[in-house]
């Protein structure tokens, strides 16, 4: 991957080794793990979510998990690779979980053990500071770009006359943007405001969507979530993922790791009022994490 802006959204690629000791013998058997005590995690390469560097994770995402797998006991082992790819190789084996501003959808739950939020985001609309675009309607016959893979992409088609343009990295994505060979982008909220608050002087603007429409759900929902994946035979370590992740939550560490990425906003913190996960892959009893709780 060519990193466009300095390293500021990579600079995991080429980390791919052990970071811990070695774990006890006390790791949980019911975990089913590509490597026995060792989590094997996806490195996709963009900050603040989740990156290899400086002999630990990093990133909002990647303190977290930090965190989580040396309470479990387990060793973390980076595999970099391609977003496009990520998904496929956790459903296969190849790697044990990934993260990093991955959102929760209806279609993901379905094969995947997605654990609980360990932040919330609303989408929005890359744009010159000029023209400062929020709104669906502002998309129309436009030429926009968007990440491979993106759960929203069906969404994003349907709007009149959009011409869309798919890319690998963020970094190719914003470069495309300030050429003039796109005039917007939808891509990754952290992702994009981490590169922007580094880049003042690129002139962008990253608005979210104020129309909340139930046609573009994925596009333009308030309080989505963004959480880690594991394969389906890996209930057991998604449920000690959760417990962890929740007191995360509880103590309100979260806000304090989200400090260090500037992941301040108060939408990264606020679900969504509609419960959507019950029934889908949460019981009737369960509520998103919310500070203090």
């Amino acid at each position: 991957m060519q990193h466009f802006i300095f390293g500021l959204l990579g600079g995991a690629i080429g980390i791919a080794v052990a970071l811990q000791p070695d774990p006890s013998a006390a790791t949980d058997p019911a975990y089913h793990l590509a490597e026995a005590g060792v989590l094997s995690v996806a490195i996709t390469g963009d900050m603040p979510g989740l990156v290899a560097r400086d002999g630990k994770l990093a990133g909002y995402d990647g303190d977290i998990l930090q965190i989580a797998a040396e309470r479990l006991d387990l060793k973390i082992k980076p595999v970099p690779m391609e977003w496009s790819g990520a998904i496929a190789a956790v459903q296969t084996g190849r790697v044990d979980i990934i993260g990093g501003n991955v959102a929760w959808t209806k279609q993901r739950a379905e094969t995947l053990s997605l654990t609980d939020p360990t932040g919330y985001f609303q989408n929005g609309i890359t744009s010159p500071k000029a023209a400062a675009w929020h709104a669906l309607k502002d998309l129309e016959d436009r030429k926009v770009g968007s990440m491979t893979g993106f759960s929203f992409l069906p969404e994003l088609r349907k709007i009149k006359g959009l011409e869309l343009s798919l890319y690998d990295s963020s970094d190719a994505a914003l470069r495309d943007l300030l050429a003039g060979r796109i005039e917007a982008l939808v891509g990754d909220p952290p992702v994009i405001d981490y590169a922007l608050a580094k880049n003042p002087d690129w002139g962008l603007v990253n608005l979210p969507f104020t129309d909340n429409n139930p046609d573009y759900p994925l596009l333009t929902g308030l309080g989505r979530q963004y959480v880690f994946g594991l394969s389906k035979d890996n209930a057991a370590l998604a449920a000690a993922l959760n417990a962890e992740i929740r007191d995360l939550w509880t103590s309100c560490t979260v806000n304090a790791i989200g400090q260090r990425y500037g992941n301040v906003s108060r939408a990264n913190y606020t679900p969504s009022v509609e419960n959507f996960r019950i029934g889908v892959d949460r019981p009737t009893d369960w509520s998103p994490p919310v500070c203090g709780n």
